[in-house]
């Protein structure tokens, strides 16, 4: 956990003590449990809020200028109010300053502003630290500004953010968990409709465990945007007989009917992937509500089997991580969560395993791929909020 009186006299030997204190706000990061790869596609995921994430302290300097820092990079920038707009080379900052740009758009007056982020969320994992910078940045100048927008408004101005002015082409998901997420439920959400439902998360006697890779990947430079335009291509081809916006639209009976407009093989197993995932996340839901934990288990491990097998996002290490789990006692399911490529794996291990469980996969993935994991035993809290002083 963060100390917060530590980032408070590193914001002040930073920006100085003058002035009223700092505010400050908190935006978790998220895991996926089931439904990967779907929400760009119109489909349903199902993440959890996690009680690690972004700190962000922040308050007005009476200057035209922001003051962004953070304890996570060195780099540190001033910006003038006149510049907003414009990016910082390919640096952190640019995802706060996305989000300023949205908001003016909607009306908000900017003012000068001192600005120290302090994450948890390890960089890199595919646990969102994006998203939670921008939710966080968003969350804070609602509530500094007044400008009142909802928090679904702030959702979709953080992803704009994103895509827009980093320049990466993320789904809703990621700032929707961030932003709508509650202490102990996970959330089910139509990519499409943005629909959702919070559902109870109760895992009785089994942790949520996350496994980091430690591979060291860049999301932009993946094959993430790669994928996007295998989906496009698909529904394409289908709107040849059949008139879609998109895969998620879909059931697996009808895509069974209609995948032979696809002549492309690779593009028609990406379109298998999103769609029978989506068949996945309804089932798993149900199996949640009933108690069926190890029903629900033996569905992560087939969305880890299409997202190698059909979506070929996952790669030596998430594999070895889920491969080597299944072999331990007290796993009943484990996938890769996030964009894949790396990142993190999510697995449901009996709370009287987890020793062990960290012990033997810490063990045998070093043996097979020469990289030391690090393992999060979750803990499933609240979307971005504002923190007592």
């Amino acid at each position: 956990m963060v100390d917060l009186q530590q980032l408070k006299e590193e914001f002040f030997s930073l920006y100085g003590k003058a002035g009223e204190a700092p505010a400050v706000y908190f935006a978790p990061g998220r895991v996926n449990l089931i439904g990967e790869h779907t929400d760009y596609n119109g489909g349903y995921v199902f993440p959890c809020a996690l009680n690690f994430g972004t700190y962000l302290l922040i308050r007005k300097n009476g200057k035209d200028t922001l003051r962004f820092a953070s304890t996570n990079f060195d780099f540190k920038t001033e910006v003038p109010l006149g510049r907003v707009h414009e990016k910082v080379d390919d640096q952190w900052v640019n995802y706060p300053l996305g989000v300023m740009n949205e908001m003016i758009d909607q009306g908000m007056d900017l003012t000068g502003l001192d600005l120290l982020f302090s994450g948890d969320i390890p960089n890199g994992a595919g646990l969102s630290s994006s998203a939670s910078v921008e939710m966080v940045t968003a969350f804070a100048l609602n509530d500094l500004t007044g400008v009142a927008l909802s928090r679904l408004d702030l959702v979709k101005i953080s992803q704009r953010a994103e895509n827009e002015f980093v320049g990466m082409n993320c789904g809703i998901m990621d700032q929707f968990a961030v932003g709508m997420g509650k202490e102990n439920h996970a959330v089910f959400l139509n990519c499409d409709t943005l629909e959702y439902d919070l559902v109870p998360l109760t895992l009785k006697d089994y942790h949520l465990v996350i496994t980091n890779t430690n591979k060291k990947r860049k999301l932009t430079d993946s094959k993430y945007n790669e994928r996007r335009a295998e989906c496009e291509k698909a529904v394409a081809y289908i709107n040849k007989k059949r008139s879609i916006r998109n895969l998620g639209e879909l059931s697996l009976a009808e895509f069974e009917q209609l995948q032979h407009l696809i002549p492309d093989e690779t593009i028609r197993k990406r379109a298998y992937h999103v769609v029978s995932e989506d068949a996945r996340v309804i089932e798993a839901i149900h199996a949640l509500k009933k108690g069926d934990l190890e029903h629900f288990g033996r569905l992560m491990y087939e969305s880890h089997a299409s997202l190698r097998d059909n979506y070929e996002v996952t790669g030596t290490e998430l594999d070895t991580l889920v491969e080597e789990a299944a072999r331990i006692p007290g796993v009943i399911g484990s996938r890769m969560t996030g964009a894949g490529f790396g990142g993190c794996t999510v697995s449901l291990v009996a709370k009287d395993k987890t020793d062990l469980f960290i012990r033997d996969l810490d063990k045998a993935y070093t043996e097979k791929t020469g990289l030391k994991a690090d393992f999060y035993v979750a803990e499933v809290g609240d979307g971005v909020k504002k923190l007592e002083a």
